[in-house]
């Protein structure tokens, strides 16, 4: 039985960046990736959102980032991705969807299907992508319209002549209405009033953000988005959608009907789409049998490393959701595999 040194799950910009550096580390692992190719959450990003438009991608280590364009971020990401795969040998292995992982007396089984994979250490990478959120609200189910969330944006032109109801306090919220806002009549609601940011956002108030995101996962509670507490801005490109009031928020309405929401106050509004932009969840229920949770729902971290079970470090989990985030994640996460693995050989 081959015992490894670690086993990655999932192949973004977080797994890639630990996988390069176990590498350096000369520590055996595999990348278990449950996409059929490289580019991990990018390559299901919407067709409209380009290298100019995202937020800044960080480059991998060892690799130059490619840099602003109008070519698709769903393409040109999952490029970039493929050549740093082969360029540094990461043993990626795909499609490979993580059932469940669990202890066995001392080590770590990965379980696919009927494939299992034995480590002394796990790095989960997953990220969110794949557990999109959506609130439940009563009345949903009666909807006759559509219902889709971000995950599934199939661009501005679907929604054409539909009135769309677009729910969520987030970056993309903004983002969607200052494209949907321009081609059909919108309404933005929100449980919270958004808090727009006024003043530039300086690389100290960037560190400032996520050092609150990394109190709330060292202290064991669920992360929170870093533009929770950034605060929202309007690009360039939505200001049009401004002129129009698509940013004129609502609060939360109370219950969904066939033809539209209802407001507490017994207001209506007619709706033939609601897009729920409201976020996306840490995709780590396999690692549920290590009960890695504390009291408060979140899994609690020392830096990358899992209090529960040191055996474990997350990225891509909290601060480290960004791209730069994900990179220094990487190496903190391939410096924990290492000293554990350093300790165990030393009492074998």
């Amino acid at each position: 039985m081959e015992i490894l040194d670690a086993v990655v799950i999932g192949a973004g910009q977080a797994g890639l960046s630990t996988a390069y550096h176990l590498g350096r580390r000369g520590l055996s692992h595999v990348v278990l990736d449950a996409d059929e190719g490289p580019g991990g959450a990018w390559q299901h990003r919407w067709d409209s959102l380009t290298m100019h438009e995202v937020h800044g991608i960080a480059a991998l280590p060892d690799s130059a980032a490619p840099g602003g364009s109008e070519r698709r971020a769903s393409d040109v990401l999952p490029a970039y991705f493929r050549a740093y795969e082969a360029a540094h040998d990461i043993p990626v292995l795909r499609p490979v969807r993580v059932d469940r992982v669990t202890d066995d007396d001392g080590l770590l089984l990965t379980h696919a299907g009927e494939r299992t994979w034995t480590s002394r250490t796990l790095v989960n990478a997953t990220g969110t992508w794949s557990h999109p959120f959506v609130p439940r609200y009563p009345g949903m189910e009666t909807f006759a319209g559509e219902q889709l969330h971000t995950a599934d944006y199939p661009g501005a032109e679907h929604f054409r002549g539909r009135r769309t109801v677009v729910v969520g306090g987030g970056a993309s919220a903004v983002q969607l209405l200052g494209e949907i806002a321009l081609v059909t009549d919108t309404l933005w609601v929100t449980r919270r009033p958004p808090v727009w940011r006024t003043d530039d956002f300086t690389p100290e108030a960037g560190r400032a953000a996520v050092a609150l995101v990394e109190d709330r996962v060292r202290r064991g509670l669920p992360p929170a988005s870093v533009v929770s507490v950034t605060g929202l801005a309007l690009r360039e490109q939505e200001q049009a959608a401004a002129r129009l009031g698509a940013y004129e928020r609502r609060p939360m309405f109370a219950s969904v009907e066939p033809d539209g929401v209802r407001f507490a106050d017994g207001a209506f509004e007619p709706a033939e789409v609601i897009l729920w932009a409201t976020g996306f969840r840490p995709a780590v229920t396999h690692l549920g049998p290590l009960r890695l949770r504390s009291r408060h729902g979140g899994i609690r971290l020392d830096g990358t490393t899992a209090v529960a079970d040191p055996r474990v470090q997350l990225v891509g989990y909290g601060p480290s959701a960004s791209t730069i985030g994900a990179n220094r994640a990487g190496r903190t996460a391939a410096r924990g595999v290492a000293a554990w693995v350093d300790r165990a050989q030393a009492t074998a």
